[in-house]
């Protein structure tokens, strides 16, 4: 079972993100504060966990936490800022949103920005180590998910009800034909040059 917190005396907030490296759609963050007596012995990595899981999960952390909020950066901010700028603005705009402000957040991975003057610590693989990150992440994924399979009915060539916007083949062969959509990110590299290579033998 994951560790419940870094800190035993501090009301502490996980942080995570989805969608990362996704060609289309924007990054999602999670934050989440979790009760002092909180257990799970499922809670995991959203990435190690399938997609029933991660839906199972969502409603016991959305019911049990003591705090949770969602937030998004869409992807024309993402071709401004960059994808790391988005994803860390994601997190302070979901940490903003929490109805207990943390006196400490724990984030997944190795970078952040001070959110205020509130303590922080980056944790490499956070999300399979601290249960508030992976609680955060399983909000985060499945919120992005969610959102993701939406798109879909208006763009549905691109298959993100599979691929949720990732560089699968069938996302860039849809690319290749159809063109981009107004949620594909231009800064991304969008077609990949083998793809076009195999079209043209």
């Amino acid at each position: 079972m994951l560790t419940l917190k870094y800190y035993q005396d501090k009301i502490e907030a996980g942080c995570d993100e989805a969608g990362r490296g996704c060609l289309a759609g924007p990054v999602f963050a999670a934050a989440v504060i979790l009760p002092e007596n909180f257990s799970n012995e499922i809670l995991n990595d959203s990435k190690q966990l399938s997609e029933k899981k991660r839906d199972e999960l969502r409603v016991v952390i959305e019911r049990e936490a003591l705090a949770w909020a969602v937030a998004s950066v869409d992807n024309e901010e993402i071709d401004k800022i960059n994808i790391l700028n988005a994803s860390i603005e994601s997190m302070h705009r979901a940490l903003a949103q929490l109805s207990i402000p943390p006196q400490h957040i724990l984030v997944d991975g190795n970078r952040f920005k001070p959110y205020g003057d509130t303590e922080y610590h980056c944790i490499v693989k956070g999300d399979g180590k601290y249960m508030a990150i992976a609680a955060a992440s399983i909000l985060a994924k499945t919120h992005r998910d969610e959102y993701m399979k939406h798109l879909h009915e208006q763009y549905p060539v691109y298959d993100w009800i599979s691929n949720k916007g990732y560089p699968t083949r069938k996302h860039r062969e849809g690319i290749l034909v159809h063109g981009i959509t107004p949620y594909h990110r231009k800064s991304f590299t969008l077609l990949d040059p083998q793809l076009k290579l195999d079209f043209n033998n």
